[in-house]
């Protein structure tokens, strides 16, 4: 493990930026780009112009280690190349910017109000891969709807249990149990899921670091027993569906904790802005998300 890069996510003021969009979720985000699917055909094009966005995203100056501790990447991102150089070797050597890796195959569907993770298969050897590319950790969603132990628990067990397997192969995993922000239960189901989460951490071993990326609380400062627990190296939180501005405030609210947002640290950013565009667009979104980071 890269000691540098375990300080920097550890005590590093900025935010983490989730450039993990799979396949399921690209149209949506080139949507939002300004490239509609109608300009485009098949998978590979779009890839392409994905990759184009979130290169686009890397290279410019609005986007550096100064504000942006980590970024994580889709697999494909991994395996591509910003200015001739891997990508993960691209952002820290030449941005400051930890990588990490999305992980996860998808969701199963909802059994007791939750949604666990696909099996990951191959993991093993794509670890492998990942640390020789430099990759720092790892990411996993899975997904609560619901306030019912059960599916809470059967969430948490899966992702420490494969937590383990990434901590063993020498990375840092971010666990992302996400609660809907839209969940009738939501405060009941935080209650639940902090619970399982502290009982796998006390767990932990000497030594093994998690990191843990969580939808945003009803109650302010609620995940501050996590924020403060020894084997987890940060917890992040993710935007949800929020817009970024609400995003925010909830983030300013719950001291310790920094964004890893996704859409909302694309919003606004466009494929028909000029270059000079872009960048002042990136680099209010870049200040604004820091900013609540910091609070």
């Amino acid at each position: 493990m890269n000691q540098e890069q375990l300080a920097k996510v550890r005590a590093g003021q900025g935010f983490i930026a989730a450039l993990d969009q799979s396949g399921g979720s690209t149209p949506k985000a080139l949507k939002l780009y300004g490239i509609d699917e109608s300009q485009y055909s098949g998978d590979a094009e779009m890839f392409d112009l994905i990759h184009q966005m979130r290169s686009r995203i890397i290279t410019s100056p609005s986007f550096g280690g100064d504000r942006v501790l980590g970024a994580i990447l889709f697999e494909q991102t991994m395996d591509r190349q910003i200015d001739g150089v891997d990508t993960a070797e691209f952002l820290w050597a030449n941005k400051g910017v930890v990588p990490f890796l999305k992980v996860d195959k998808g969701l199963e569907a909802e059994v007791n109000g939750a949604q666990v993770m696909k099996p990951i298969d191959g993991l093993a050897d794509l670890l492998t891969r990942a640390k020789a590319k430099g990759v720092f950790g790892t990411k996993m969603r899975s997904v609560i709807k619901l306030a019912d132990p059960a599916g809470v628990k059967a969430v948490v067990d899966q992702q420490f249990d494969i937590g383990r397997e990434i901590v063993a192969a020498g990375l840092v995993p971010i666990i992302e149990p996400e609660i809907d922000i839209n969940s009738p239960q939501k405060a009941e189901a935080e209650e639940l899921l902090k619970a399982a989460i502290l009982e796998q951490l006390n767990s932990l071993g000497d030594g093994e670091s998690v990191m843990l990326k969580l939808t945003l609380p009803e109650t302010d400062g609620f995940y501050q027993e996590l924020v403060d627990h020894p084997n987890v190296a940060r917890v992040v939180a993710l935007s949800g569906g929020y817009s970024r501005e609400e995003a925010n405030d909830r983030l300013a609210r719950n001291p310790g904790v920094v964004a890893s947002f996704s859409r909302a640290l694309t919003e606004g950013l466009s494929a028909q802005q000029s270059d000079d565009e872009f960048n002042a667009a990136l680099d209010s979104s870049v200040k604004s998300i820091y900013e609540a980071s910091i609070a």
